[in-house]
């Protein structure tokens, strides 16, 4: 597993770890979020799309479990398992899996969620409030090319 953390005191921060990493997740990637509500999940995953050129409107998938996006680079799928029952959950498991395959960027929010059905090559990005409202980005790669886009990230800073 590779690691690294970002700090991020501003929103403009947010949107140069986004201009980061972006270029990075053009082959595609399954992305794990975590984070207490308000965190800054969705906004990274709005930031993101941006840098793909997704023209849609990105907004929190809360309620619907799934947004689609396929205007960009490549499609953008986004998932919140927050509302999931354990039922739930294991009606999207096979959905998860096929969505971790392929030229495709999927953002799961709330994995912790998924009762362990979440595809083992993946990034995890834990957010964390930090003072001053500034967030800290932990980045975690599990696979070699997850590993790779944590190594190149870091490359950046």
């Amino acid at each position: 597993m590779n690691s690294y953390s970002v700090l991020c005191n501003s929103i403009s921060d947010t949107k140069e770890l986004a201009e980061n990493l972006s270029p990075l997740l053009e082959n595609g990637c399954f992305i794990n979020l975590f984070g207490e509500i308000g965190a800054g999940k969705t906004a990274l995953v709005k930031l993101i799309a941006q840098q793909m050129e997704i023209k849609e409107q990105v907004t929190s998938p809360s309620f619907v479990i799934l947004n689609e996006y396929h205007t960009g680079k490549i499609p953008i799928y986004h998932f919140d398992l927050y509302r999931l029952e354990n039922v739930g959950v294991k009606t999207i498991c096979d959905e998860l899996r096929e969505y971790s395959e392929g030229k495709i960027l999927t953002f799961v929010e709330w994995a912790e969620f998924s009762q362990d059905e979440i595809p083992y090559n993946r990034i995890e990005i834990n957010v964390k409030y930090e003072d001053n409202d500034a967030r800290i980005y932990n980045l975690y790669g599990y696979g070699e090319k997850e590993e790779k886009i944590i190594e190149d990230l870091r490359k950046c800073y």
